[in-house]
């Protein structure tokens, strides 16, 4: 039998313009400043003991089946009460992982006749969730409320959904304020994809909601992810009682999916706990990491992403490379998930600062002497 190769070509095409990409396994004594790790909570023995502790009581270690059948445990319950009481909303559920949330999210909500606006630099699960939609789409500008406001006011449409993240993955830039008080003028439903900014921003650490102090309504509608802070997998919307009751109804990826790992959830929940329980020293660490971004690179971010700009694919590649044999590992990102090439450095708090401010350095002599200044 021969065998054919039906996608040499594409992969071909994909190695000479510097876009192919590879699964790495790393060394474990890597400094990682990769991971969407924030707050080190993933290398946290505490924390699977404790989970793992909770778990060892209960009577099914598996969901073994979707959450409307016979998967929603007192553990998922318990979880969804803590997120809104911790949030200010007034329910919530629990699901696999932040893409399913973001096409449970778009895919159900936004029926014919209605409008969805998005952030041009949305994440890619938003974006394929516009594929399914019958809603009219339409993208603007990035973390623009004067374009939006633009668009919205033209809108004829039956309902407005925006959708906007709270921190973006790959920029590290926050959501403008304006984008939710222009939101609420004209009560448009409002998404925000808080995967990057939870666990991060606000004095409580709750995300943007918590950062500009808002008073949750009934047409906002938070996503969160226990992938990144919460050092965990899976994620959770919360929103209005209402929202939450048609979601549980519409949207497909809670109707027809496992119910998400108990196990998981337990981790979410005791991560919860523990930035509830350290917020003051968690916001201290994440300053005192923020101080070395700015004077290392001359950034100011908001939360822990740091974007360095090489505008090349190969040399993005080479840096990265040339950082691991210095036990440095940090993510290099092409195009086209960002329009110029980026070294993705995430300023982890339990990376020791020493190591931060090395790594910080050694980027940027990597960078200088790659002649990206």
């Amino acid at each position: 039998m021969t065998t054919s190769l039906f996608y040499a070509n594409e992969i071909t095409a994909l190695k000479r313009s510097g876009r192919y990409r590879e699964r790495h396994l790393y060394e474990s004594d890597v400094v990682d400043l990769a991971s969407n790790d924030y707050l080190g909570l993933a290398d946290d023995p505490a924390q699977i003991e404790q989970a793992y502790k909770t778990l060892s009581k209960a009577p099914s270690y598996a969901a073994k089946a979707s959450m409307l059948v016979n998967g929603y445990h007192q553990i998922h319950a318990d979880f969804e009460k803590a997120l809104c009481e911790a949030n200010g909303f007034e329910a919530g559920v629990i699901l696999g992982s932040g893409f399913n949330a973001n096409i449970a999210l778009i895919e159900s909500l936004v029926r014919k006749g209605d409008a969805l606006f998005m952030d041009e630099k949305y994440h890619a699960s938003g974006i394929l969730a516009t594929k399914l939609t019958d809603g009219k789409v339409t993208f603007f500008s990035h973390n623009d409320p004067h374009d939006l406001l633009d668009k919205l006011e033209r809108s004829k449409a039956k309902r407005n959904i925006i959708a906007v993240e709270g921190i973006y993955s790959m920029d590290g830039d926050i959501l403008s304020r304006e984008i939710i008080e222009i939101a609420d003028r004209y009560d448009a439903l409002l998404i925000v994809d808080e995967a990057h900014s939870s666990g991060v921003v606000g004095k409580k650490l709750m995300g943007v909601f918590d950062l500009y102090d808002i008073t949750i309504a009934a047409n906002h509608i938070k996503m969160g992810t226990l992938g990144k802070a919460y050092g965990s997998f899976g994620a959770y919307i919360l929103a209005s009682e209402h929202i939450i009751d048609y979601l549980i109804n519409r949207a497909k990826p809670i109707i027809y999916a496992t119910a998400p790992s108990l196990f998981d959830t337990l981790l979410g929940h005791q991560a919860l706990i523990y930035i509830q329980q350290n917020r003051e020293s968690l916001r201290e660490a994440i300053e005192e990491r923020q101080a070395v971004v700015r004077e290392t690179f001359g950034l100011d971010i908001p939360g822990l992403i740091v974007p360095v700009v090489i505008d090349d694919n190969v040399k993005v590649i080479e840096i990265r490379d040339q950082l691991l044999k210095e036990g440095i590992l940090v993510g290099a990102i092409r195009q086209p998930t960002v329009p110029k090439a980026i070294m993705r450095l995430i300023a982890r708090v339990n990376v020791d600062i020493g190591l931060l401010r090395e790594a910080c350095v050694a980027i940027d002599v990597s960078r200088m002497a790659q002649g990206q200044l």
